[in-house]
């Protein structure tokens, strides 16, 4: 144990305490990556506290599911995931405890398959890499977007997959992008779809806001596209935020593979790698999810507090991007961008700046969740900015 040493902080952690202790009734959350309300809650849907009543009421027992989980709700998630594309058997998954969970297993069983290399655009997630690196896939990069104009770099992501090897897997965000908002155009998608195909390379599409976009069938083209032209692919999907179940942690990894008699060699290895990992999934959030999907009235309430959600988020893009731009700040290109998150064109000076003086709180990397905006606060959130950028 004297070999091991103190790790680093999670500088997001770090800023919750910080905010917390913070008593200026001005101040703004725009780091923590959860929907917010206009009033600043987090609310359970009204959905899922139906659901949940429901599973207090009938629910039986507590016994063991499995580790492949709750496959009721894994089997509901796939039409609205999948839309009018016919995988003819070839797709299937398990639950996974969280988006998370699924990015783990997909990466144990890309390693487990003999890939030994994933290409992945920056800025991403943070877990993203840290997880490859954990496994022992070694990850290479190219550039998502150039922060500084606000420009997704599809010409980098060209120049990597030109370069990956057959069998190299590359991640994508199927939209949202997490943390810069820049998704890619429809037209973009279909090269992208065409490249991973000829050059045999392994896709693993990270799905964790689906909904939150443009909607479901909007928020899956990416998605589809893909799965259209290649013979296999790994999809991670959250229901986290598209359910506000994060505390719960609700994911699920699908395998799509050339031929439907492949499936249980695959479940197989995907069942023995999830039982090491975390044995069994837990399960009140996907049964809760599952009750949502397989009622009618249920499915409609959660379709209406989602585009509540959106309509709300892109309200608030829209405000922001009137602004046009303040300083290096292009917030035009705000409005153009999708769910949760956009990355700014801020020094750490700056960032310090606007915590100190105007107690806006945003992560060291110029990210902002765009649900800590309501139009009351984005006023004083632009008048910090131009005072920091002068």
């Amino acid at each position: 144990m004297e070999l091991l040493k103190a790790q680093p902080a999670d500088a997001l952690l770090a800023l919750i305490k910080l905010y917390a202790a913070d008593e200026r009734p001005t101040k703004i959350d725009l780091g923590v990556g959860v929907y917010r309300t206009a009033d600043g809650a987090t609310p359970v849907f009204k959905a899922i506290k139906a659901a949940e009543a429901r599973l207090l009421d009938g629910q039986d027992s507590k016994s063991y599911l499995g580790p492949e989980g709750d496959m009721g709700f894994v089997r509901a998630i796939m039409p609205w995931m999948l839309g009018d594309f016919d995988p003819a058997g070839r797709i299937d998954g398990l639950q996974t405890p969280g988006g998370t969970g699924a990015v783990r297993l997909a990466a144990d069983l890309l390693l487990k398959a003999g890939v030994k290399r994933i290409w992945m655009g920056t800025p991403s997630w943070p877990n993203h890499v840290q997880i490859f690196n954990a496994v022992g896939l070694a990850s290479e990069t190219f550039r998502h977007l150039d922060v500084a104009t606000q420009k997704l770099d599809f010409t980098s992501l060209e120049a990597a997959l030109d370069k990956a090897d057959a069998g190299d897997a590359v991640l994508l965000h199927g939209c949202c992008h997490n943390p810069t908002g820049a998704d890619y155009s429809e037209q973009q998608w279909q090269q992208i779809a065409e490249t991973v195909a000829a050059k045999r390379l392994f896709p693993l599409i990270d799905l964790a806001y689906h909904g939150l976009g443009h909607g479901f069938e909007a928020d899956g083209y990416g998605l589809r596209t893909v799965l259209a032209q290649v013979p296999e692919a790994l999809i991670a999907y959250s229901c986290d935020k598209n359910f506000g179940l994060y505390r719960e942690r609700v994911g699920a990894l699908y395998v799509m593979t050339e031929s439907a008699e492949q499936q249980p060699a695959i479940q197989s290895n995907l069942a023995a790698l999830a039982r090491a990992n975390w044995s069994m999934p837990p399960d009140h959030g996907a049964a809760a999810v599952r009750i949502v999907l397989e009622d009618e009235g249920l499915t409609k309430i959660w379709l209406d507090e989602l585009d509540s959600m959106r309509e709300r988020m892109r309200s608030v893009r829209d405000t922001l991007a009137s602004y046009q731009s303040i300083g290096s700040v292009n917030l035009a290109a705000v409005g153009q961008q999708n769910g949760l998150f956009s990355v700014l064109q801020l020094t750490p000076d700056q960032i310090a700046a606007l915590r100190a003086d105007w107690g806006v709180y945003m992560a060291g990397s110029g990210r902002i969740n765009i649900a800590g905006f309501t139009e009351a606060n984005i006023p004083h959130f632009i008048e910090g900015l131009r005072a920091v950028t002068a």
